[in-house]
This record gives C-alpha cells, structure tokens and sequence, in this order.
C-alpha cells in the first residue's frame, strides 16, 4: 500500500563516479563496508536523518545512503491508526536486503550492510544510479515505460513482497526506476512487523512463480542464517506465517495467476 512520506535515495547521485559494470551484488557489498568516505551530506527528503556519503576504494567512487534510526515504541500513532510494538530500525534495511536475496530480488533491492557511522551502527545501502522518476512521479505522469507488461510485473512482485514483510511504509518515494524502467524497492525500516495476518489481501492479484517457490522453500532455520542480529525470532514467525497465507492465497487462485518474470534460481 502507498502511504506516509518520504525516507531516502530519491534522486541520481549528485557526485562523480565511476562503477565497473560488472560491480557484483556481493562486490557492492564489501564496497560499502571498506570503501573510504570522501564526503557527506543530508539527504534532500526523508525523516530519519539519513546522510548521503560518497565513498571511494581507489577504483570505485560511488554513494550510499547511511541510516542510523533504531526506535521501539509500545505504542506509536500512525496516519492508518495506532501500532503497537512499533518498530522504525536501520536494521530492517539490511534485512530486507538479504531476504529480497533469497527470494531472487537481488536486482530489485540495492545492497544494504551494517556499519558504524560516527560511533553508532547503521545502514550503509547502495545509492540507486540512474533514477528517472519515483512512483510519485510515474502516476502524476501517467506512464508505465515502453514495456508496460515488464512494469506490471515488477510492480506485482513489490506487491507481495511488502505483503510477506508486512511493509507499513511504501510510500511513492520509496519505489523508484532507473533510465532503463527496473523497479528498486528502497527503504524497509517500518517492516517486518510480528503480525501473522497479511496487510491488504485486496491488492493481491499475480504472482512470479520463481518468487513463490522461493518464498515456499522459507525455513526458520535459512531466515535465522540470514537474518540474525537484524529481525527478532518473533519477526521471523511472523514473515513465515505470512508466507503461508501468501502461498494458500496463490495456490488457491490457481495456474492463472502465475507468470514468469525472475530467473530460475
């Protein structure tokens, strides 16, 4: 659902740089973790402090976004109503990362690492390069790229994604697309809720076979590997009984409202 404001990496970065075309996901990874800070700024949109970095390892010069928000709150007054056990948390960036991995979204999520900025641990995630326009954008302009079937598809997956994830924040500027029209997912920071019913059934329609089947191979042992040290055991249960309701919902609809778009892992 799209709602609420704002966060982070919005816009093409500003600063000079130079990414090797074969940069892997893993290589963007280690970027973020040992590349040198050249300079920073705040970023232009957002509510949570996010500071823009640009970092440099002698070969790359690059961005990325680093958030250091980490609030718990028993109760929390949102625009949709009051959450309880609320959590906004730089944690969930990187998990959201490393889940969007096992499920197949490496290209659809930008890599995402803890780090310590100036003493206190964050999110260092991997500024999106060549953004053309966010959602917001996109709906105010009325178009959907030159392949509106390839849109449509990338759309469905962020749909159940933020369903499994229990996404409260998808805003319009937090769905962004590069020149060449893929969808990037940014910003996780209000998922991953304990909550064990689906958010909005309504907004389900299609989706990817690779997607769920990746979603059915979801253990608590592969989200413990993966996800320890950012997502609570509470939070995990919660993801995996999504997942069921995810996958009766779509087996239940049957063969026709599966299509093939993600590359068989």
């Amino acid at each position: 659902m799209l709602q609420t404001l704002p966060i982070w990496l919005l816009v093409t970065p500003l600063f000079c740089e130079t990414i090797p075309p074969a940069l892997t996901l893993d290589q963007k990874a280690q970027f973020l973790l040992n590349a040198k800070v050249i300079r920073t700024k705040g970023a232009k949109k957002g509510i949570t402090g996010t500071v823009r970095a640009t970092l440099s390892d002698g070969t790359t010069t690059h961005d990325a976004s680093i958030q250091r928000i980490d609030e718990e709150k028993a109760r929390f007054e949102t625009p949709m109503g009051t959450e309880i056990n609320f959590r906004d948390t730089y944690k969930f960036n990187i998990a959201g990362y490393r889940l969007g991995r096992m499920l197949g979204l490496g290209d659809m999520i930008p890599p995402s690492v803890e780090r310590s900025y100036e003493g206190t641990k964050a999110a260092w995630t991997w500024w999106v390069e060549d953004v053309q326009m966010d959602e917001g954008e996109r709906v105010k302009k009325k178009v959907f790229g030159p392949d509106k079937d390839k849109w449509s598809r990338q759309y469905l997956i962020m749909r159940v994604f933020d369903q499994l994830i229990y996404n409260t924040d998808r805003n319009m500027q937090n769905a962004m697309y590069d020149k060449d029209w893929n969808l990037w997912m940014i910003d996780h920071s209000r998922a991953f809720r304990t909550r064990t019913d689906l958010q909005n059934v309504k907004i389900l329609d299609r989706c990817d076979r690779q997607l769920l089947a990746a979603m059915k191979r979801l253990t608590m042992e592969t989200l413990k590997a993966e996800l320890t040290g950012y997502v609570r055991d509470t939070e995990m249960k919660g993801i995996l009984a999504r997942r069921d309701k995810l996958v009766a919902f779509f087996e239940k609809a049957g063969e026709s409202k599966l299509y093939d778009f993600l590359p068989k892992q």
